[in-house]
C-alpha cells in the first residue's frame, strides 16, 4: 500500500475520534446523573472549587472496557 493510503486511514480515524469527542461534549452534560454520583468528591471554599469524579471515572472506565473487549473479538 502506498504511504498516502496509511496517512488517509490515520486521518479518517482521527476525524471519527474528533467527531465522537464533539458529540460526547454535546450530549454528556445533558445526562443528569453523570458527575453527581456518590463517591464523586467536591470541595468548595470561597472562590475555589475542587472536583474529583472518582465514581464517574470508574463507571466510564468499566463501560469503555466492555465496549473495547466486545470489538476486540
Amino acid at each position: 500500500m502506498s504511504p498516502f493510503g496509511e496517512i488517509g486511514k490515520f486521518l479518517v480515524v482521527a476525524g471519527l475520534l474528533m467527531a465522537a469527542a464533539g458529540l460526547a461534549m454535546i450530549l454528556l452534560p445533558k445526562l443528569p446523573f453523570l458527575g453527581r454520583l456518590p463517591g464523586d468528591i467536591v470541595v468548595r471554599k470561597g472562590n475555589f472549587t475542587f472536583y474529583f469524579p472518582i465514581a464517574t471515572s470508574i463507571i466510564i472506565s468499566i463501560v469503555l472496557t466492555l465496549i473495547f473487549s466486545i470489538f476486540r473479538k
